[in-house]
């Protein structure tokens, strides 16, 4: 059997490597366009940071690693310019000699990935002018900023690469300015959890740009849509990513919904005898079963896996992805999995929103702060996502909430997880149980609880509303919510004769827990219509930020 694959990064070399794992005798061969492979593309803007001294760290393996190891025979500079699917032939350029050939397969696999977007903008095309996707950007980009040394650079877009590359720039003394389409810095995450990322950029002096896109791009300038212009010796374009389905769509092979190649649980594609994986096919959403695109470094590798495992005969089967992602922005982590609210909403489920405010681990053992963002379908208790920002710890909670959804867990079982605990590593009760537990309290409690976006709906529409702040009276006259009645909580069951049993009564502290104890008591003793505000205080007061902004 001849098995060809064309494309040699994660995914193309993980399919490669596993079909040679199951069949000893069939030939395999790579073609690739570029003459960097299986090299890893997350760690370019550390590299472009110094925080990796050589750039030969991140393309360890080559051509000749890939015949002595597996027997795979891997062309580089090699461009699949053609696929005819019926006579089972590929025409191939090489792009040393000039030299275009024809080449045959039994087995083909696409793993194509995908392209940076250029919006078609004035200017995109400059020299100063980068984008980054592989290693030939990444060398391109570093001989800029050696030889030209520019001291004011613009990213435009603020997904993973864009922040990513921001960091690493200020942290190499430059003066950085992102701009962002949208209303919020990182699009993936929920406003109310992107404003904390706004703040970390904007502490470390970098300007920030948001509902505001590039209209021009000139000689050490750019120009934003409201008409400003902004200084720019160097512009990176981080606009995101589109799928490669050039040969895919010219063959004739299935496009699916979100312009990647269709493909079913075992990689293959409207051709059986073609398989495809990577950035370049469309995934399906654990939480949904719909159709998505999340082109992550781990989902190609591991599309890859099943790829090779398919071709050669094997069962494995994809179980689909979660768009799971994590970055690091200055000091925080910024992580995030399954549904955002906006999504669960969209997708129709009936959501419950939790915000959490815990220390990662003991505090006095350095435990720093964690805001968790969880979301729970209130219909059948299924935990649906999770947003989580903090500077320790953030890594090890989204992948217990990713196992988690992934196995169909419901609120309250987050509680009866048997999770690690010591103080140099956790609280008794771990932040991701008490997510489960503010969860499931307010779906099956009757301990309800409000986003500060539904407090405001309240008071918009003229409910008789009492808003009770349970802090101290310090921190109640250093800033609280319009029209709140201060009444500490060391002091509140003394007052509750005072409070009106027809009010909707809302409670709140700083970060939730005292909100929630307060609304405990007022339970108790017979009010009926009692709520708690998501994250206390210090949600609010993010929530409020955004609403001035718009």
């Amino acid at each position: 059997m001849r098995i060809i694959v064309i494309g040699a990064v994660a995914a193309g070399t993980s399919a490669a490597a596993k079909a040679r794992r199951n069949d000893e005798e069939a030939e395999i061969i790579i073609y690739d366009k570029d003459r960097y492979i299986s090299y890893s593309g997350c760690g370019m803007p550390y590299y472009l940071g110094k925080h990796v001294e050589k750039a030969e760290t991140l393309t360890p393996r080559d051509p000749a690693f890939f015949k002595k190891k597996y027997n795979v025979d891997v062309l580089v500079r090699h461009e699949v310019l053609g696929l005819d699917a019926a006579a089972k032939q590929l025409t191939v350029k090489n792009l040393e000699s000039g030299e275009v050939f024809t080449d045959h397969y039994d087995k083909l696999v696409l793993a194509t990935g995908a392209k940076a977007v250029l919006p078609p903008l004035p200017g995109v095309r400059k020299d100063h002018v980068f984008v980054l996707r592989n290693i030939v950007d990444m060398n391109s980009i570093d001989a800029f900023l050696t030889q030209k040394a520019p001291r004011q650079i613009v990213i435009v877009g603020t997904g993973f690469i864009g922040l990513e590359l921001c960091e690493n720039f200020v942290e190499r003394g430059l003066d950085v300015t992102l701009v962002e389409m949208l209303p919020q810095v990182t699009p993936g995450l929920d406003p109310d959890m992107a404003v904390y990322v706004e703040e970390e950029l904007l502490r470390h002096g970098v300007k920030v740009f948001t509902g505001n896109g590039v209209q021009e791009i000139g000689d050490g300038e750019v120009r934003l849509a409201n008409g400003e212009t902004l200084p720019a010796d160097m512009v990176i374009m981080a606009t995101g990513v589109k799928p490669e389905v050039t040969l895919a769509r010219e063959a004739g092979l299935e496009i699916g919904e979100t312009g990647a190649i269709k493909v079913n649980s075992r990689m293959q594609t409207s051709d059986t005898d073609i398989y495809a994986c990577g950035d370049c096919i469309e995934q399906f959403h654990v939480v949904t079963g719909k159709p998505v695109y999340r082109p992550l470094g781990s989902t190609a590798n591991k599309t890859g896996r099943i790829a090779g495992e398919c071709v050669t005969g094997g069962e494995l089967e994809f179980r689909g992805v979660l768009g799971t992602g994590i970055f690091r922005v200055f000091d925080l982590a910024v992580a995030q999995t399954g549904l955002a609210e906006r999504e669960a909403l969209a997708a129709g489920y009936d959501v419950q929103v939790s915000h959490n405010i815990k220390p990662s681990r003991a505090a006095y053992l350095g435990g720093k702060e964690l805001v968790i963002k969880a979301l729970a379908d209130r219909v059948t208790g299924r935990i649906l996502g999770a947003q989580i920002i903090g500077e320790d710890g953030v890594d090890k909670r989204i992948d217990v909430f990713v196992t988690a959804i992934s196995f169909g867990a419901k609120a309250e079982d987050l509680f009866h997880l048997d999770l690690a605990y010591a103080p140099p590593f956790s609280t008794t009760k771990d932040p991701v149980m008490y997510s489960g537990m503010i969860l499931d309290n307010a779906i099956s409690k009757h301990r309800a609880q409000l986003t500060a976006r539904e407090v405001q709906n309240l008071l918009d529409q003229g409910e008789k509303v009492t808003i009770i702040d349970t802090r101290v009276t310090a921190q109640f006259e250093k800033d609280h919510i319009d029209t709140a009645l201060s009444i500490p909580h060391e002091i509140f069951r003394a007052s509750i004769s005072k409070l009106d049993k027809d009010s909707i009564l809302i409670t709140y502290c700083n970060k939730g827990v005292t909100g929630n104890a307060t609304q405990n008591i007022l339970i108790n003793h017979g009010f009926k219509r009692v709520f708690s505000i998501s994250g206390g205080h210090k949600t609010f007061a993010q929530w409020r930020k955004l609403s001035k902004q718009d």
